[in-house]
């Protein structure tokens, strides 16, 4: 079976070559790259060719969560698993959203990385214990608040309006709900005539008003 092409990006010189020590022994594993910075990262996503990133978020530069949007951009078909002292809700969902198919902490022992990496590797997602735990709370929670919010609209309409609400356009909420630009000027269209709203700009003063889109925007 072919190995796991693995690219790591990481600005520690110990914490990388540590990383590098622990899976260069693993035969189902090829580290074919290293990145220091996030310009590098973006770069060499392209020319090393990677099943799977190892991606730190306190890059140099471009953080990791703008090179994972900007590597999975242009390569869709790379997994990205976020590895981080990071375990605050800000840089987890950020992450989400940018398209991580997996958020560990660092301290992760060997067989919890390569059980990582072997999951996104194989179009799984994964998370660490305590940030599962977190994200599965957030989300019952969201999902309660989001509900009594806008009951006219359909779940997926209060998708649409709080990316619209956040101050995303149709090809960004496209990407980020993996639909069509078609679906989602139908979905825009619905939602203006349910509000009773004449535009975009309205649709984002009444979405904001009820609470949505404020995550992203403090």
């Amino acid at each position: 079976m072919r190995p796991i092409r693995l690219l790591i990006a990481d600005d520690h010189p110990v914490f990388r070559d540590g990383l590098r020590i622990l899976l260069d022994l693993l035969p189902e594993i090829e580290i074919v790259g290293e990145a220091t910075n996030g310009k590098e990262v973006v770069i060499k996503a392209s020319e090393c060719g990677p099943d799977v990133i190892l991606m730190d978020i306190g890059l140099p530069g471009i953080n990791g969560i703008e090179a994972t949007r900007q590597i999975l951009r242009s390569n869709p078909g790379i997994s990205i698993l976020i590895v981080t002292m990071y375990e605050d809700d800000d840089s987890i969902f950020a992450a989400m959203r940018a398209g991580a198919r997996g958020y560990v902490l660092k301290g992760a022992d060997q067989d919890d990385i390569l059980l990582a990496v072997r999951a996104v590797s194989s179009g799984g997602v994964i998370f660490s214990p305590t940030i599962a735990h977190r994200a599965l709370a957030f989300f019952a929670t969201f999902t309660r608040t989001r509900a009594q919010v806008f009951p006219e609209l359909t779940e997926r309409e209060r998708e649409v309006l709080e990316l619209i609400a956040r101050g995303d356009n149709n090809t960004i909420i496209a990407e980020q709900l993996i639909i069509s630009p078609k679906t989602v000027r139908n979905l825009v269209s619905s939602i203006f005539s349910k509000l009773q709203v004449a535009s975009r700009a309205e649709a984002i003063v009444r979405a904001r008003e009820a609470g949505l889109g404020q995550q992203e925007l403090d």
